[in-house]
């Protein structure tokens, strides 16, 4: 018989040869579950399972075997176990360390997420896109007043055009952004199948003009020449016979035409003609708007006619250069309000861990006014704070659900 620090020996290169396809095997679990679905897999389930792999290619099932175990080679075979179990907890927690520092581009949501059908793709030049089509009944969005029916019917007969490359969910949240600009909607809701058929809940706009005056300002409407492209938030000088003002654009409408459009004959009976879709920007030409001004211009430019109107340059504004960098990286940015009692309240954001559970940064918090920019790990938000935040879509969906 081999002498007991022989024995030891030869158990703990045994270990190391037969442990390292358990070792490489616990490694990539832990690293998996934990990138993928941030679990962490218990140590025991490694142990199991290490000692089961470690059995079937050394051998090594011998823990309770009195047989082997009382063999000449006993000592070596416990001890090339110990070796392996060790190896094995050893990896798994280097698996779980990485897998939880490694930043997260692919989600198993992204590996297993829907795309169109290729028979609903329409071919416009080089790229393809998909045009939704809305159906059944609008519905109404939960906590929200009820849709108008004009509101109802306009926005199930909106016509949708998206590329078509991109994977369902994306398509959802284009989808809804698209929808709530064109409409002014508080809120929107789109779920999109493989054939391109879309089902929308929508809530109604909390507000109309009023939200988009600023404060201590006042809202005119008035007729004047506008130039081609004029659109909602454009600063502009007004010109009247005595004075000049600057304003806001808030919205435009193209004037009119004169004269009633003949009606549409169908089976002998008259049909009004579908009207055209309101412009989002002026086509130029004799147009009415509504800007936002003073008090004291708004009494001038109601009791005087403008005579000219002339928009101001504004450059490259960086924030939109942000935004256009954050979408092109697959980032959104988006507002979540912290709610009473949610895990944000009272927590500081480190505690919460946002950027290491959840995926997302926070830009910027508002309350009450003020602003905190790109807050630290130490900040703790509370109840009715908007908080700013970056990430993917499907991770500020969850996040946003963890904040309410």
């Amino acid at each position: 018989m081999s002498s007991f620090p022989l024995q030891i020996l030869l158990g703990v290169y045994l270990g190391l040869v037969t442990g390292i396809v358990p070792a490489l095997v616990s490694w990539g679990l832990g690293f998996t579950f934990k990138y993928f679905t941030n679990v962490t897999i218990p140590g025991f389930g490694t142990v199991v399972l290490a000692l089961a792999i470690a059995g079937v290619n050394g051998g090594l099932l011998a823990l309770n075997d009195r047989a082997i175990v009382g063999s000449t080679n006993g000592v070596a075979i416990l001890v090339a176990i110990v070796v392996v179990l060790m190896l094995s907890m050893y990896a798994h927690a280097k698996g779980d360390q990485m897998g939880a520092a490694t930043p997260k581009r692919l989600t198993l949501k992204k590996l297993t997420d829907r795309t169109l059908s290729a028979d609903v793709v329409e071919f416009v030049g080089s790229r393809g896109q998909v045009k939704l089509k809305i159906t059944g009944e609008v519905g109404d969005l939960e906590g929200y007043p009820p849709l108008p029916a004009e509101l109802r019917t306009r926005i199930r007969e909106a016509e949708v055009a998206l590329p078509a490359d991109l994977p369902i969910s994306e398509l959802e949240h284009r989808a809804e952004d698209r929808l709530r600009t064109e409409f002014d909607l508080a809120d929107a809701s789109v779920r999109i199948d493989e054939r391109g058929h879309a089902t929308v809940a929508a809530a109604p706009p909390t507000a109309g003009l009023s939200k988009r005056v600023p404060n201590g300002r006042r809202a005119v409407s008035l007729t004047t020449l506008v130039p081609t492209g004029l659109a909602a938030g454009d600063e502009v000088h007004l010109r009247t016979a005595e004075s000049e003002y600057e304003g806001t654009v808030v919205s435009v409408r193209p004037e009119k035409e004169a004269g009633a459009k003949p009606a549409v004959t169908d089976g002998g009976t008259d049909v009004a003609p579908p009207s055209p879709p309101a412009a989002k920007t002026a086509a130029g030409g004799r147009d009415r708007v509504t800007v936002a001004v003073s008090r004291d211009a708004s009494r001038a430019l109601v009791a005087q006619d403008v005579t000219g109107l002339t928009v101001q340059s504004r450059g490259e504004r960086e924030e939109f250069e942000l935004l256009a960098l954050l979408r092109r990286s697959g980032k959104r940015l988006r507002r979540v309000t912290v709610t009473e009692g949610g895990p944000l309240d009272g927590n500081g954001l480190g505690e919460v861990g946002v950027r290491s559970t959840y995926g997302v940064a926070v830009l910027a918090a508002r309350s009450d006014g003020s602003w905190t920019v790109v807050p630290g790990s130490e900040y703790v938000p509370k109840a009715g704070q908007e908080l700013f935040v970056v990430g993917t879509p499907t991770d500020l969906d969850a996040f946003a659900g963890v904040a309410a």
